[in-house]
Order: structure tokens, then sequence, then C-alpha cells
């Protein structure tokens, strides 16, 4: 966990299938296409495009966060390199691996962003404060 990176963070494409009558898309998540047991699913909607979300890092928990409607920002931080991606289409995902600082802002008006994680909410998983983070990453 400690020496994860952001390098370690990938975006994960999800099976798109087109009705041939034109009736929509349907994308479909299995075990092959996110690399963990899920045991909980969240969702973060009605966020008001001012503010941010995350704002922590875990150290076990492994989550795989798709924009399911309109679109928002995800920083990701290892500790010593930082990037932005950019989540705007429900058939992608982002995988995020434990050791990553997360926080998510810029969100569109209507937009959901929905978690799949692998693990129950546990307080003692979280890193909430970025100086400790930082702490623990260099040890």
């Amino acid at each position: 966990m400690k020496n994860r990176s952001i390098d370690d963070v990938e975006i994960i494409s999800i099976p798109k299938i087109i009705d041939e009558e034109g009736r929509g898309k349907l994308s479909v998540i299995e075990k092959s296409i996110v690399p963990f047991e899920i045991k909980r699913v969240y969702y973060l909607y009605d966020v008001p495009s001012d503010a941010f979300r995350g704002g922590h890092a875990h150290k076990n928990l492994i989550q795989f966060m798709i924009a399911l409607s309109g679109s928002f920002e995800v920083k990701i931080d290892d500790g010593s390199n930082n990037k932005k991606v950019m989540l705007n289409k429900p058939n992608q995902g982002l995988l995020i691996p434990s050791g990553i600082w997360r926080e998510m802002d810029n969100f569109s008006a209507g937009s959901v962003c929905l978690v799949l994680a692998s693990e129950f909410f546990d307080e003692s998983d979280y890193f909430r404060d970025y100086n400790t983070f930082l702490n623990y990453k260099k040890q």
C-alpha cells in the first residue's frame, strides 16, 4: 500500500451494448471488469459545482468509480505525484487502489458518481488528514 503510485490508477473500459433498434445502451459490470469482490456500492449526486468530495485515502480499500451521468474530475495523489482525471463516460471506470489520495470536484449539473468498493465501511481504514497520509507513505 505504501508504495502505490498514480501509475497504479487506471481507467478501465466497461463493455457497451448498443441496442440495434435504437432503444439505448446497456453496460454490465462483472468480475472480469472489476478486479475485486464488491462489498459496498454507493453513489454521489446533487453535488454543487463548487463543492468537492473525497479528500482522503484508504489503507486497504480499492474503489472503482464511474460517472453514470454528467462529469467530474478526480485528483489522484500518491504523496509524490498527482494528476487529474476527467470522468464523463458511463462506460469507463477509474480503478483507484489503496494508498492513493483522491479528491473529486468540478461536478457538472446532474452528475452521478457511482463507487464500487472492495470493503465494508471501516473508519479505521481512512486517512482523512493529508499530512498523516504523507507521513505514512514516507515510513
